[in-house]
Parts: C-alpha cells; sequence; structure tokens
C-alpha cells in the first residue's frame, strides 16, 4: 500500500471535468485506488464516488494505492490532479 497527499487548489475545487479525467486514469490501473477527503473515502474510478467527497478549494485529498501496480496508479493519480488543478 502506497499513499500521498496533495492540496486542491484550483478555485472551483475537484469538480466534474477533472474528476471525470482523474477516473479515466484510475480504471486503467490493476489496484484498489482510494481517495479520502473530508472525512469520507472515494472509490477513484468512479466519478459519482469522487464528486460525492465535495472536494474544494484548499482542501487536501490523499489517495490510497493497494495492489500490483500501486507505486505506477499513485503517480498516475497524483499526475492528473497537478495537470488539472
Amino acid at each position: 500500500m502506497v499513499s500521498k497527499k496533495v492540496k486542491i487548489n484550483e478555485e472551483a475545487g475537484l469538480h466534474l471535468r477533472p474528476a471525470g479525467k482523474l477516473c479515466n486514469e484510475a480504471i486503467k490501473y490493476k489496484s484498489k485506488i482510494t481517495m479520502k477527503s473530508n472525512n469520507v473515502n472515494a472509490n477513484a474510478k468512479s466519478v459519482i464516488s469522487v464528486l460525492s467527497a465535495c472536494v474544494r478549494c484548499g482542501n487536501e485529498i490523499e489517495f490510497v494505492c493497494e495492489g500490483e501496480d500501486e507505486e505506477e496508479a499513485l503517480a498516475a493519480m497524483i499526475d492528473v490532479i497537478q495537470e488539472l488543478l
């Protein structure tokens, strides 16, 4: 299991467009990818789950990846967030 935290600096927070791109990237990996924010654990492979975390500007999210490609999955999640937000 690997994890990393990242702060959301985008004024609009984690809205539909970046949530969709994040999920599209997450489904490429076999590992279980969980996004934690605001005391909510969200499945990073589900847009509805990611949106239900209600991530706003200034919030910190933590990605937790477990599985055979966990290192690559974590790096990809962080890259997507940094590129989009």
